[in-house]
């Protein structure tokens, strides 16, 4: 049996001062022995917990229900010994009834393991229990408990106060029923509400309720109606990840609990804004620094209450990054030496041992909640570090714009009648309010670790922390500091699990608002890999007035911040505060939020009454889910998520299976794979025979299953590793990893070119010496870029994503004397004296370059002359000693922009850089007379620019728009496998009711999908996974979904909004090969997709249900895609093209031209063109494309050659044109044919690819893109005539 899966409640303990402690004192105090009341000591009175109904029950009740009991807790408890006491000493004048009353001697308690029941008393009465002699008022506090594996635990305890009532011959009284010469005494009982889930307002409610029976009940009725009440708790099921909420009414309350927003997310069930109103923003930012950089924090007040609920907002604050240290919001007064712990920690405790704390320990930084103070035990005061300055500024103003008051809200509404709906309306204005919360919260460590990214090595799993500690601002510094532990020897334990999770390439919060905040600007410069320097605009914010240097760094972080250099920064955040409260630069809109009402709760002691319970939740849950909108798949998989809960605790596990299958289909991120699994084990003989049977529900366990194996042997985990300089000698492939690992380049060519250089004329491998003065020459050579100070009349002639990246010494030139500089677009000259620019040439406009000398006196002095396009004279530069390494910088830089030109491709500019750059480094390390030799080994364009002709067919030249390239944070190119195109609305945003930009959906190897802005071609999304196999096909549904068909046999959907992949397809048995979208005949007829696998099987889906509609097999060869024309399928296999109904009854069925039959060659791909009612087909290994008419399919009329062809991949057609891919006949190069339809002649030869196309898509018949197998791996975007 596995484990049961926990409903709200875990367990409910009872805890006050045992009842003959209380008789003595009652006593004495009557007497007149006691002059001040004293403190007792609590013990544990009552425990609580699930299942309420024993195990023997459960079988005799069952025998009937053809239902065993999906689970038991058996293994998950352990036995509480609990002393008794006496009858006549039982508790405040309950009545006792043998053992089972609180009399006997001892009783064995099951109780949940991890429930610590020991320290529990001390928590529950953290200042120890005071009896009083009036009546009190009742006190709610808050614990967490957490286990040696980090899970926590939550509860909400309550402290009510009922008379102490004994008569005066030693019996008791039940009741208020007390002579009126007795002085009345109080004592307090703790009620503790323990569950694995942070619902603290919830549970404060449900001990409301519960109080308001106790109060007027009689104690005899005590135990009974404490135990009613746990009961019904664990009735209640969790609400799963995402827009529904759980709604039960516990009389006189209607009671809410949160669903979680994802499943990295704790549900929040507390007022957020609590922080804010006990600390200002700059304090606040003084206590999440103590918590990122793992100090020793205490939380002070007056008020338990305040500790865990202040403590918990600070947890959410910090999200996605996770506190791995003691987290202890409440310390009795017992617990106080745990202070001592030499390990970091957060822990709480009472405001009036403030004094002894501070004295008695160093180093803790204390946390006045009461009087808004943050100070330090150290006699140096507080010594925290700055957070960043942009992000603290943007928090700042952020949390100022924060509308915290309810009243102001409310001001316009008149006064409810009812308490619920006032409840009701201050829970969904304490939700929008929490909302804006987090957001400010998650912008500001989003802000802080933003660039995180631009050092982690994800092949190697490796962070370059000195690298990324030197890119900081100075005054940034001290903080990464302390986060990064420097002197460089580990990383606090927040930000290694941080590291973790970015390596792994997790789609958390961080990275969804990090990946939407970016500008374009920032993804444009993403597209072409080149070193870092900073730009002109990033100078001219450098040597700016602060002010405009903020608003600038802001506005990289937050896109909707106005660019304007020295705009004032209060106006900018107010104007962008509305913006960030909405979505906080997040493209998933804010859903909204459903409720499902349980069943009012039956007698819960009684198994068949939990039973019909149960049963009437399904039947609610049955009647949601059928009125559910189709397209509102969100909030159907929460509903199936629910009903298979319910139906996993009720004992019926194959229709929890059932539900947890259409939940997979439907939305795979709140997919419960532990509990899932855990239902699979449970299985009885007889239910596992009847689920082989049911081949949905074999597909679930068989796929669960190898989840849940590959999750146990998965090393994702990983740690992750420091960057560090090598210490032995290295071999080609050692050299490739260090150099890939320390960042400087990740392109395994141009490595290796450069160990090329580095081993000129010797043994092939690198020295690590050598390696450590290369390394230090680059980051060298880095920084000094960084402290380039241009003047503002230089900084306006060049453009503001301009580096200057080369720098020489001062020279004699023919314009004077000053500095050559070099950026990645011109040289200019920097005069000396008072600064001033001289424009040089840019590299497009060069002509020659060449080494000379000029006269001085009786010498002869080495010079470059530069002869451009654009000017009679030539420039003269005397470099002297310098003269060799700028002749070939300058030539390899004007072959890469030559290149770059032709090819209409910047990333052949952005290669000559790196190149050029590499030169400078290896000239500067080997100083010797073999370094400018060894250097040229990296002039790669310069010598492909002899090698080969550079020219570019004129066709090609003015056809060919611009080329991207998706492997860019790659090593090494990846084969493009498809392309697709999906329509947007230009400068609409997802915000509101439009669709976005139009995009370009890009498959890579190995199940990776790569999107483009197609207003931009910037690339917009870098990490979407679709399984581990290579995509065979994509179609794009509709705006909000696109399928991808994939060599697993899965279908993977993939929402355009959340850019996320949530719902799978798995009903193929073979690997899916095409897509196609039916016709819709009617405006409101549902709409269909067409799906084939290479075994041949045909499926028709329903898009809005996800339902398999209709399905066949056909009988062939490899089947490779399929189409819909007039109510028929057209189906495509390596040996025939089928036209099919679509029932599968085959209609027609043509095989390979006679000419080719015989041949290895197979079909590769066909296409209808309808308007002519013709039929145009391409073979993999033959040059030719074959037209046939549909009305006669016995042989082609008209057969098309195509020159210099060897085969063909793929064919589209565009307005009245045909374009067809394939490769060149000689070396493998990729080919574009452009056919005219009428003519059937060629119009077109296009190449830009060296290697075979392999995909081809239109983009709304305005240009046409093309994919490239992996020699060549990049897309080229062709105009269309």
């Amino acid at each position: 049996m596995a484990d049961v899966p926990s409903g709200l409640l875990e367990a409910c303990v009872v805890v006050g001062a045992v009842s003959s402690t209380l008789r003595e004192l009652y006593q004495s105090h009557q007497q007149g022995k006691i002059k001040e009341l004293p403190l007792l000591e609590t013990e544990v009175l009552q425990v609580h917990a699930p299942p309420f109904v024993t195990k023997e029950s459960v079988s005799s009740e069952t025998k009937g229900q053809g239902h065993a009991p999906a689970f038991t807790r058996i293994q998950r408890r352990r036995s509480f010994i609990k002393k008794k006491r006496g009858r006549p000493g039982t508790a405040n004048g309950e009545v006792a009834k043998g053992s089972d009353g609180w009399g006997g001697t001892t009783e064995d308690i099951s109780v949940p393991k991890d429930l610590d029941l020991i320290a529990l008393p001390q928590l529950c009465f953290p200042g120890g229990l005071q009896i009083a002699s009036e009546q009190r008022e009742d006190s709610y506090h808050y614990l967490v408990f957490t286990d040696v594996f980090g899970n926590r635990t939550h509860a909400v305890v309550v402290q009510y106060y009922r008379p102490i009532q004994f008569s005066q011959d030693g019996g008791h009284q039940n009741g208020y029923r007390l002579s009126s010469k007795s002085s009345r005494l109080y004592t307090a009982y703790g009620i503790c509400v323990i569950s694995k889930y942070p619902y603290y307002n919830a549970l404060r409610d449900c001990l409301s309720c519960l109080l308001s029976q106790l109060k007027p009940s009689w104690m005899g009725d005590f135990e009974e109606r404490v135990k009613e009440f746990s009961a019904k708790l664990a009735l209640v099921p969790i609400p799963p990840p995402g827009q529904l909420h759980v709604v039960f009414s516990l009389r006189p309350l209607q009671i809410g609990l949160p669903s979680r927003e994802d499943k990295d997310r704790p549900a929040v069930d507390l007022d957020l804004h609590l922080p804010f109103l006990c600390f200002r923003p700059r304090q606040l930012l003084q206590i999440i620094t103590s918590l990122l950089t793992e100090q020793r924090v205490v939380l002070f007040s007056c008020d338990w209450a305040r500790l865990t609920l202040l403590a918990e907002s600070l947890m959410l604050f910090i999200h996605p990054l996770v506190w791995q240290h003691p987290f202890v919001p409440v310390l009795s007064s017992q617990m106080l030496d745990f202070l001592m712990a030499p390990t970091a920690y957060l822990m709480g405790c009472h405001l009036h041992h403030y004094e002894e704390v501070a004295a008695e320990t160093d180093d803790l930084i204390l946390v006045n909640i009461d009087d808004g103070i943050v100070s330090s035990s150290s006699s140096d005061g507080v010594d925290l570090p700055d957070v960043p300055l942009a992000a603290r500024e943007c928090f700042l103003t952020r949390a100022e714009g924060l509308q915290m008051h309810y009243d102001l809200d409310v001001c316009h509404l008149g006064s409810s009648t009812d308490v619920n709906d006032q409840r009701a309306q201050r829970r969904q204005w304490q939700r929008k309010l929490n909302t804006h919360i987090q957001n400010i919260t998650l912008e500001l460590i989003v802000n802080i670790f933003r660039e995180v990214h631009h050092h982690l090595n994800y092949e190697h799993r490796v962070f370059n922390s000195e690298e990324f500690f030197r890119s900081r601002e100075p005054a940034d510094q001290p903080f990464f500091k302390k986060v990064q532990l420097e002197p460089v020897q580990c990383w606090t334990h927040i930000f290694h699990s941080f590291l973790r999770d970015r390596l792994n390439r997790k789609m958390d919060a961080f990275t969804r608002m990090e990946l939407s905040t970016r500008t374009e600007t920032y993804r444009l410069k993403s597209m072409t890999e080149s070193p870092r320097r900073p730009t002109m605009q990033e100078m001219a914010r450098k040597y700016s007035s602060p002010e405009s240097r903020l608003s600038k760094r802001l506005g990289a972080s937050l896109p909707n911040l106005g660019e304007g250099v020295g705009a004032l920064v209060g106006p900018l955040m107010q104007n962008s505060l509305k913006k960030i409260q909405v979505d906080s630069g997040l493209k998933s809109p804010q859903k909204p939020v459903r409720c499902f009402k349980l069943p009012e709760f039956p007698p819960p002691l009684a198994y068949h009454y939990v039973q019909n319970y149960y049963q009437e939740m399904i039947t609610l849950l049955d009647k949601a889910i059928s009125g559910v909108a189709l397209e509102d798949s969100s909030l159907l998989a929460c509903y199936h998520y629910l009903r298979g809960f319910v139906n996993t605790v009720a004992g019926k596990r194959l229709d929890a299976l059932e539900d947890f299958q259409n939940l997979y289909k439907t939305d795979t991120d709140i997919f419960p794979g532990e509990l899932v699994n855990a239902l699979v084990d449970s299985l009885q003989d007889g239910e596992r025979a009847q689920a082989n049977r049911r081949t949905e529900i074999k597909r679930l366990i068989s796929r669960v299953k190898k989840d849940h194996e590959r999750e146990r042997t998965c090393h994702d985990d990983e740690a992750v590793k420091r960057f560090q300089l090598p210490k032995k000698h290295m071999q080609l492939e050692d050299f490739v990893r260090h150099v890939q690992e320390s960042g400087i380049v990740k392109d395994q060519g141009t490595i290796h070119r450069l160990f090329e250089a580095l081993t000129v004329g010797q043994q092939k491998q690198v020295d690590p010496e050598l390696f450590r003065v290369f390394y230090t020459f680059w980051k060298e050579t880095e920084a000094e870029a960084q402290e380039v100070a241009l003047p503002a009349s230089v900084l306006e002639h060049l453009e503001a994503n301009e580096c200057v990246f080369k720098l020489s010494s001062s020279v004699k030139t023919s314009h004077g004397v000053g500095k050559i500089a070099m950026t990645q677009r011109r040289l200019f000259l920097l005069t000396v004296g008072r600064p001033g620019y001289v424009e040089i040439t840019k590299f497009r406009d060069i002509e020659e370059v060449k080494i000379s000398s000029a006269p001085f006196l009786l010498l002869r002095i080495p010079s470059l002359k530069i002869k451009t396009t654009l000017r009679k004279e030539t420039f003269e530069v005397n470099l002297k000693s310098e003269v060799d390494l700028w002749h070939i910088m300058v030539k390899e830089m004007w072959a890469g922009r030559k290149m770059a030109d032709d090819h209409k491709d910047p990333q052949y500019m952005q290669q000559a850089l790196t190149n050029a750059l590499l030169m400078d480094a290896v000239v500067g390390c080997l100083q010797s007379q073999k370094a400018i030799f060894a250097a040229t080994k990296l002039a790669h364009f310069d010598r492909m620019k002899l090698e080969v002709p550079m020219m570019v067919p004129k066709t090609t030249s003015e056809t060919l728009k611009h080329k991207i390239n998706p492997s860019l944070d790659r090593t090494s190119p990846q084969a493009v496998d498809v392309l697709l195109y999906t329509p947007g609305q230009l400068g609409v945003s997802f915000d509101t009711e439009g669709d976005g930009n139009p995009k370009l959906w890009c498959a890579l190897s190995d199940g990776k999908v790569v999107v483009f802005d197609a207003a931009s071609w910037s690339m917009q999304q870098s990490q979407l996974q679709v399984g581990s196999s290579r995509v065979n096909c994509m179609l794009g549904v509709d705006r909000q979904q696109v399928w991808i068909g994939s060599q697993d046999s899965v279908i993977y959907i993939i929402s355009t909004r959340s850019m996320s992949c949530n719902k799978q397809l798995t009903d193929h048995r073979s690997e899916v090969t095409g897509l196609a979208l039916g016709e819709r005949r009617e405006k409101y007829s549902p709409k269909v997709a067409y799906s084939c696998s290479a075994e041949g099987t045909v499926m028709t889906w329903d898009v809005s249900t996800l339902q398999v509609r209709k399905q066949f097999r056909l009988s062939c060869g490899r089947l490779q895609s399929v189409q819909l024309c007039s109510g028929t399928l057209w189906c495509c296999a390596k040996d025939c093209i089928m036209e099919v109904w679509k029932n599968g009854t085959l209609t027609r069925k043509i095989s390979l031209p006679e000419q080719l039959r015989g041949s290895p060659t197979t079909f590769s791909s066909f296409l209808l063109y309808q308007e002519k009612e013709q039929l145009w087909t391409a073979c993999i290994d033959v040059g030719e494309l074959c037209v046939w008419h549909l009305a006669e399919l016995t042989k082609p009329f008209q057969r098309i050659q195509l020159p210099d062809c060897a085969g063909v991949t793929c064919l589209i057609k565009v307005k009245n044109q045909i374009w067809v891919g394939g490769r060149s006949s000689g070396k493998s190069r990729g080919k574009i044919y452009v056919v005219d339809t009428q003519r059937h002649t060629v119009e077109k030869e296009l190449v830009a690819h060296t290697d075979c196309v392999q995909a081809l898509c239109s983009a709304e018949d305005r240009y046409v893109l093309s994919g490239a197998a992996r020699e060549d791996g990049k897309i080229a975007i062709w105009k269309v005539e």
